[in-house]
Protein backbone atom coordinates (compact mmCIF):
# COMPACT_ATOMS: atom_id res chain seq x y z
CA UNK A 1 0.00 0.00 0.00
CA UNK A 2 1.17 3.40 -0.66
CA UNK A 3 2.06 5.91 1.88
CA UNK A 4 1.71 9.12 2.14
CA UNK A 5 2.69 11.51 4.57
CA UNK A 6 0.61 15.31 5.00
CA UNK A 7 2.76 17.45 7.28
CA UNK A 8 2.00 20.76 8.18
CA UNK A 9 2.24 23.67 10.31
CA UNK A 10 -0.74 25.58 11.55
CA UNK A 11 -1.30 28.43 14.51
CA UNK A 12 -5.37 28.81 14.18
CA UNK A 13 -6.65 25.49 12.61
CA UNK A 14 -7.34 26.64 8.87
CA UNK A 15 -4.10 24.66 7.84
CA UNK A 16 -5.30 22.00 10.35
CA UNK A 17 -8.88 21.61 8.65
CA UNK A 18 -6.98 21.54 5.05
CA UNK A 19 -4.29 18.83 6.26
CA UNK A 20 -7.38 16.56 7.24
CA UNK A 21 -9.09 17.06 3.85
CA UNK A 22 -5.98 16.51 1.92
CA UNK A 23 -5.71 13.57 3.62
CA UNK A 24 -9.15 12.77 2.95
CA UNK A 25 -8.34 12.46 -0.97
CA UNK A 26 -5.62 10.41 -0.02
CA UNK A 27 -6.75 7.95 1.00
CA UNK A 28 -9.98 7.57 -1.19
CA UNK A 29 -7.17 6.57 -3.48
CA UNK A 30 -6.12 3.67 -1.43
CA UNK A 31 -3.15 5.06 0.28
CA UNK A 32 -2.00 4.74 3.94
CA UNK A 33 -2.26 8.53 5.25
CA UNK A 34 -0.47 9.76 8.06
CA UNK A 35 -0.55 13.31 9.22
CA UNK A 36 1.93 14.96 11.28
CA UNK A 37 3.07 18.38 12.16
CA UNK A 38 6.06 20.67 12.42
CA UNK A 39 7.05 21.89 15.86
CA UNK A 40 6.20 25.09 16.93
CA UNK A 41 9.00 27.52 17.72
CA UNK A 42 6.59 30.35 19.12
CA UNK A 43 7.03 30.15 22.90
CA UNK A 44 3.96 28.89 24.60
CA UNK A 45 2.67 31.94 26.53
CA UNK A 46 3.10 34.16 23.72
CA UNK A 47 1.22 31.70 21.20
CA UNK A 48 -1.36 31.42 23.74
CA UNK A 49 -1.89 35.21 24.12
CA UNK A 50 -2.21 35.17 20.39
CA UNK A 51 -4.77 32.76 20.70
CA UNK A 52 -2.97 30.10 18.52
CA UNK A 53 -4.48 26.42 18.38
CA UNK A 54 -2.93 24.78 20.80
CA UNK A 55 -4.83 21.49 20.57
CA UNK A 56 -4.18 20.35 17.77
CA UNK A 57 -4.31 16.66 17.52
CA UNK A 58 -1.12 15.35 14.86
CA UNK A 59 1.82 14.53 16.41
CA UNK A 60 5.50 16.03 15.64
CA UNK A 61 6.95 14.92 12.88
CA UNK A 62 10.91 14.41 12.63
CA UNK A 63 13.24 14.59 9.55
CA UNK A 64 14.51 11.28 9.82
CA UNK A 65 11.16 9.77 9.05
CA UNK A 66 10.74 11.90 5.25
CA UNK A 67 11.99 8.76 3.44
CA UNK A 68 9.63 6.38 4.95
CA UNK A 69 7.10 7.47 2.72
CA UNK A 70 6.23 7.11 -0.53
CA UNK A 71 4.83 10.68 -1.16
CA UNK A 72 4.48 13.99 0.99
CA UNK A 73 1.52 16.53 1.02
CA UNK A 74 3.31 20.25 2.87
CA UNK A 75 0.86 22.73 4.22
CA UNK A 76 1.66 25.75 5.22
CA UNK A 77 0.10 29.23 6.16
CA UNK A 78 1.36 32.38 3.93
CA UNK A 79 3.77 34.52 6.20
CA UNK A 80 4.86 38.02 4.08
CA UNK A 81 4.13 35.96 0.95
CA UNK A 82 5.83 33.02 1.99
CA UNK A 83 5.86 29.84 4.26
CA UNK A 84 6.04 30.29 7.82
CA UNK A 85 9.48 29.87 9.45
CA UNK A 86 8.04 27.07 11.59
CA UNK A 87 8.05 24.78 8.57
CA UNK A 88 11.15 26.38 6.85
CA UNK A 89 13.21 25.76 10.22
CA UNK A 90 11.92 21.79 9.88
CA UNK A 91 13.09 21.75 5.87
CA UNK A 92 16.05 23.66 6.98
CA UNK A 93 17.21 20.20 8.74
CA UNK A 94 16.54 17.82 5.19
CA UNK A 95 20.38 18.95 4.48
CA UNK A 96 21.19 14.72 4.79
CA UNK A 97 18.45 13.84 2.59
CA UNK A 98 19.72 16.79 0.20
CA UNK A 99 23.10 14.81 0.16
CA UNK A 100 22.19 10.89 0.36
CA UNK A 101 19.08 12.03 -2.06
CA UNK A 102 16.80 9.98 -0.22
CA UNK A 103 13.62 11.95 -1.39
CA UNK A 104 14.75 12.30 -4.81
CA UNK A 105 11.75 11.19 -7.52
CA UNK A 106 9.15 10.69 -4.54
CA UNK A 107 5.94 13.26 -5.06
CA UNK A 108 5.16 16.10 -3.12
CA UNK A 109 2.85 18.67 -3.06
CA UNK A 110 1.86 21.83 -1.33
CA UNK A 111 -0.98 23.52 0.37
CA UNK A 112 -1.69 26.57 2.04
CA UNK A 113 -3.81 29.49 3.89
CA UNK A 114 -3.66 33.78 3.51
CA UNK A 115 -5.29 36.20 5.50
CA UNK A 116 -6.30 37.87 2.20
CA UNK A 117 -7.04 36.72 -1.62
CA UNK A 118 -3.97 38.29 -2.44
CA UNK A 119 -2.15 37.61 0.37
CA UNK A 120 0.47 34.86 -0.82
CA UNK A 121 -1.96 32.23 -1.89
CA UNK A 122 0.31 31.86 -5.17
CA UNK A 123 3.82 32.80 -4.04
CA UNK A 124 3.92 30.84 -1.01
CA UNK A 125 3.27 27.38 -2.89
CA UNK A 126 5.95 29.05 -5.79
CA UNK A 127 8.83 29.54 -3.45
CA UNK A 128 7.62 26.27 -1.25
CA UNK A 129 8.43 24.60 -4.59
CA UNK A 130 12.01 26.00 -5.16
CA UNK A 131 12.60 24.17 -1.57
CA UNK A 132 11.03 21.09 -2.66
CA UNK A 133 13.21 20.64 -5.87
CA UNK A 134 16.79 20.80 -4.46
CA UNK A 135 15.45 17.80 -2.48
CA UNK A 136 14.79 16.01 -5.56
CA UNK A 137 11.21 15.93 -5.08
CA UNK A 138 8.47 15.56 -8.34
CA UNK A 139 5.95 18.52 -8.00
CA UNK A 140 2.32 18.02 -8.00
CA UNK A 141 -0.12 21.00 -8.49
CA UNK A 142 -3.81 21.30 -8.83
CA UNK A 143 -4.46 20.96 -12.37
CA UNK A 144 -7.95 22.25 -13.95
CA UNK A 145 -8.77 19.24 -14.19
CA UNK A 146 -10.30 19.74 -10.81
CA UNK A 147 -13.32 21.81 -12.18
CA UNK A 148 -13.62 24.02 -8.95
CA UNK A 149 -10.76 26.22 -9.75
CA UNK A 150 -13.23 27.98 -12.39
CA UNK A 151 -15.92 30.70 -11.51
CA UNK A 152 -16.28 33.86 -9.94
CA UNK A 153 -19.15 33.35 -8.02
CA UNK A 154 -17.41 33.58 -4.76
CA UNK A 155 -14.34 34.60 -2.99
CA UNK A 156 -12.04 31.59 -2.80
CA UNK A 157 -8.45 29.99 -2.22
CA UNK A 158 -7.13 27.37 -5.23
CA UNK A 159 -4.58 27.69 -7.62
CA UNK A 160 -2.98 24.77 -10.47
CA UNK A 161 0.15 25.58 -8.11
CA UNK A 162 -2.17 23.96 -5.34
CA UNK A 163 -4.80 24.02 -2.76
CA UNK A 164 -5.51 27.09 -0.47
CA UNK A 165 -8.14 28.48 1.88
CA UNK A 166 -8.24 32.61 2.98
CA UNK A 167 -8.71 32.89 6.63
CA UNK A 168 -9.69 36.72 6.03
CA UNK A 169 -7.53 39.19 8.24
CA UNK A 170 -8.93 38.23 12.11
CA UNK A 171 -9.46 34.63 10.98
CA UNK A 172 -12.66 34.74 11.14
CA UNK A 173 -13.63 32.71 7.66
CA UNK A 174 -13.27 28.77 7.80
CA UNK A 175 -12.28 26.57 4.76
CA UNK A 176 -14.62 26.74 2.26
CA UNK A 177 -16.43 23.96 0.46
CA UNK A 178 -14.81 24.31 -2.52
CA UNK A 179 -11.70 24.86 -1.08
CA UNK A 180 -11.59 21.45 0.79
CA UNK A 181 -12.98 19.76 -2.59
CA UNK A 182 -9.70 21.19 -3.55
CA UNK A 183 -7.60 19.85 -0.79
CA UNK A 184 -9.25 16.33 -1.44
CA UNK A 185 -8.61 16.54 -5.12
CA UNK A 186 -4.85 17.15 -4.67
CA UNK A 187 -4.13 14.45 -1.97
CA UNK A 188 -6.21 11.86 -4.42
CA UNK A 189 -4.05 13.23 -7.10
CA UNK A 190 -0.72 13.02 -5.25
CA UNK A 191 -1.68 9.05 -3.41
CA UNK A 192 -1.98 8.51 -7.58
CA UNK A 193 0.92 9.39 -8.52
CA UNK A 194 2.84 8.00 -5.57
CA UNK A 195 1.17 4.82 -6.38
CA UNK A 196 2.25 4.73 -10.16
CA UNK A 197 6.22 5.98 -8.93
CA UNK A 198 6.26 3.44 -6.13
CA UNK A 199 5.55 0.33 -8.78
CA UNK A 200 8.39 -2.16 -8.60
CA UNK A 201 10.52 -1.75 -11.21
CA UNK A 202 10.17 2.28 -11.28
CA UNK A 203 13.72 3.77 -9.74
CA UNK A 204 12.79 7.03 -8.41
CA UNK A 205 16.49 8.00 -8.18
CA UNK A 206 17.08 6.98 -12.01
CA UNK A 207 18.64 9.84 -13.95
Amino acid sequence: MTRILVVYYSSWGHVETMAEAEAEGARSAGAEVTIKRVPELVPPDAAAKAHYKLDQRAPLVTVDELPEYDGIIFGTPTRFGNMASQMKNFLDQTGKHWVSGALTGKPAAVFTSTGTQHGGQESTILTFHTVLLHLGFVVVGLPYAFKGQNGTAEVMGNSPYGASTIADGDGSRRPSVVELEGARWQGRHLAVIASKLASPGVDLAAG
